[in-house]
């Protein structure tokens, strides 16, 4: 069987396929740290070190925070639209993907609309002297409106797959609803959580569109990683771009690597 396997034009056009596309999705994240390490001494210069220093500072705690929305609004949406049987809930459904097929910049104008100066609910806050639009805050909200979908569908079809009978079994021998979602359903769903956290995470990090258009770019405030990037690009500045680019890439494998050492015990761990 393996010998006829290793003459089937088959097998080797969906192997020739494959390596082909490896080497698609490999070849650019290659040439770009090669390119960094020949452009590492724009690293000497005191303007570009403080660029990346705020830049990524910022980057890294918007986006976290971000998250940490994003979860505990997320894990509830969730387990709504995973178990919910009242009219409405596949509109509902459809309403959270709806961030995912936005174009960014028209993600952005929707943001201005509701909580810019002259917005929806920006109107309101303005009165009392709280302007969102093109802040720091303005980024966190871009970050948390692209991003949330991304978690709550991954925890929404982890939540799916749990088998209700384990639920009703510790129901049954006492378990209040909130004990048997905090021991039960959570532990089982940790896995698509995990998941789903990384994915906001890394959609968080890399947002750029919604946010130049609802925060703006400005260096220290709300000029992320992504937007540098954009502006030292647009500068001619293409090795600084480079670099920063690389340094953002590492940054999210670092995380990403950290995440799954952390989340493989606690997802491996029989419930």
């Amino acid at each position: 069987m393996a010998r006829r396997g290793r003459h089937n034009p088959f097998i080797w056009t969906l192997v020739g396929i494959s390596l082909a596309g490896l080497v698609l999705l490999t070849l650019p994240t290659v040439a770009l740290l090669v390119r960094a390490f020949d452009a590492r001494d724009v690293l000497s210069d005191v303007q570009a070190r403080a660029t990346l220093r705020e830049a990524l500072v910022l980057s890294l705690t918007t986006s976290l925070v971000s998250l940490a929305l994003i979860v505990l609004a997320g894990i509830p949406i969730a387990y709504v639209l995973a178990r919910g049987q009242f009219p409405g809930v596949r509109i509902l459904d459809a309403l959270v993907d709806l961030p995912i097929i936005l174009p960014p910049a028209v993600a952005g104008i929707a943001l201005l609309a509701a909580f810019g100066r002259r917005g929806l609910l920006g109107d309101s806050f303005d009165r009392f002297g709280v302007n969102i639009a093109f802040s720091t805050t303005a980024v966190i909200i871009a970050q948390v409106f692209v991003s949330a979908p991304f978690f709550i569908r991954t925890a929404r079809a982890g939540f799916s797959r749990i088998d209700h009978s384990i639920e009703e079994a510790a129901a049954d021998l006492g378990a209040s609803p909130a004990r048997v979602f905090w021991r039960i359903t959570l532990p089982l769903s940790r896995a698509s959580l995990i998941a789903g956290a990384v994915l906001a995470w890394a959609r968080a990090l890399g947002e750029f569109g919604a946010t130049i258009m609802f925060a703006g770019n400005r260096e220290g405030v709300t000029q992320t990683m992504p937007l540098a990037i954009y502006e030292r690009f647009g500068a001619g500045d293409l090795e600084t771009a480079v670099v920063l680019s690389a340094i953002l890439l590492g940054t999210s494998v670092v995380f990403l690597v950290v995440v799954r050492l952390l989340g493989e015990p606690a997802i491996q761990r029989p419930a």
